[in-house]
């Protein structure tokens, strides 16, 4: 064999230990990425795990959390509630108490205005003995009277009319009841015994009548 082939096959040889030591350097390099992935898979699971049991744990706490916040919701409610009712009573009273006083003193402003009235009859009174003038004393009365009777008028009081009406229970009350002295007034009231009153349309007071038959 010549040199020159010998100096090739030793080439030769060489690249091939050159390749595989390549080779298994590639392998090794492989095998050791392998491992450390291995590792950091194996590391990365502990605090998978962790994290899992932290939010079962926030998962387990939700509820009482909740229930917590619908019993301060509650509370809330119910002092609302309190609250409310309170102020429903206080209203309640005060609202009883201004109508008392309003029955009480309702009276006052028609009292008020009847005292000049009094006082005319008391002035009447006075000199009824002293006058010597019947008609002036009869005059007097009168406008005593019609003054009185304006005043009713202005309160929403007034006289139930009774001549020739025909007779209504709802109106008037029969004292007795008498022969007619004519047809037409048949079921009809003769006389008046005693006047009837309104107050704004309501009968306050009927009349006291004769009836005709």
């Amino acid at each position: 064999m010549s040199k020159t082939n010998l100096d090739e096959t030793a080439n030769k040889t060489e690249e091939e230990k050159v390749d595989k030591k390549t080779n298994l350097q590639e392998e090794t390099a492989e095998k050791t990425e392998k491992e450390d992935l291995t590792d950091n898979k194996a590391e990365e699971e502990p605090v998978c795990e962790e994290e899992n049991k932290e939010e079962t744990a926030s998962l387990a706490d939700d509820p009482e959390k909740k229930i917590a916040d619908l019993q301060a919701e509650l509370e809330e409610a119910k002092k609302s509630h309190l609250y409310l009712q309170a102020e429903f009573d206080n209203y309640r009273k005060r609202t009883l108490m201004e109508k008392a006083n309003l029955i009480k003193m309702g009276g006052e402003s028609v009292l008020v205005n009847l005292l000049p009235i009094v006082d005319d009859f008391e002035r009447a009174l006075e000199n009824i003995d002293k006058a010597v003038d019947v008609k002036a004393v009869t005059e007097g009365v009168d406008l005593i009277y019609n003054k009185f009777m304006k005043y009713l008028k202005q309160q929403g009081v007034k006289p139930i009319e009774t001549k020739g009406k025909e007779f209504d229970t709802d109106m008037f009350d029969a004292l007795t009841i008498i022969p007619a002295p004519t047809k037409d007034l048949k079921g009809k009231i003769i006389d008046c015994v005693q006047t009837g009153y309104t107050l704004y349309e309501k009968v306050i007071r009927h009349a006291k009548v004769i009836v005709g038959k």
